[in-house]
């Protein structure tokens, strides 16, 4: 690994996560909502493109159980330390963090042994069509899992696994992917939409 890869960590307690579980966001926020989550609903969540978690950790916050899936052993390595530091912080981290099970292996082998109610899939987003430097942790992380380009698989095995519905998080004004059927409806932020498959 690069001096820049080993730049990436995996931090459930400090930076804009740990700000987040203190401050908190709440369910109304544009991805518990994609999700499902309402006042009296907190569904299971498969994350099948675990990344650095925080996604994962968000919705773990809000009380849902998380299987995080990864398949890039560098990043399932941070994602395993932090969530070791975030247990031995003790308080609402550690009980955050006991409700997210980390998976090595690709998602779409193992989704469909799972059972699961909701299946999250962020992957590599395309190039950004202007001269916009992605952040820097993004770029290190595209560095180490590269693009994702069994994207379409991976949707179609999530699609098949969830009970309820599938998220797939992708850049607001980025084309659909190709191949896939429209969602059932989208839910969007300032940067990021969230277009939401039901399939039941």
């Amino acid at each position: 690994m690069s001096n820049e890869q080993t730049e990436l960590i995996c931090d459930f307690t400090g930076g804009a996560v740990g700000h987040r579980l203190r401050a908190g966001g709440g369910r109304g926020q544009a991805l518990p909502r994609a999700a499902g989550f309402s006042k009296s609903r907190t569904p299971a969540v498969v994350d099948a493109t675990a990344g650095l978690g925080r996604d994962a950790f968000l919705l773990a916050s809000l009380g849902a159980n998380v299987t995080l899936i990864e398949r890039a052993p560098q990043i399932h390595a941070l994602l395993e330390d932090g969530l070791a530091r975030a247990s031995a912080a003790g308080g609402a981290a550690a009980e955050v963090a006991a409700r997210m099970t980390l998976v090595l292996g690709d998602a779409k082998q193992l989704l469909p042994e799972m059972v699961a109610e909701v299946v999250l899939v962020d992957p590599m987003h395309p190039p950004r069509g202007n001269s916009a430097l992605v952040k820097k942790k993004m770029r290190l992380l595209r560095d180490i899992v590269g693009s994702d380009e069994d994207a379409l698989e991976l949707m179609q095995a999530a699609l098949q696994a969830a009970s309820k519905r599938v998220v797939l998080k992708w850049p607001l004004r980025a084309a659909p992917m190709a191949e896939l059927a429209p969602p059932s409806h989208q839910i969007r932020g300032k940067t990021t939409r969230y277009d939401v498959f039901m399939t039941r």
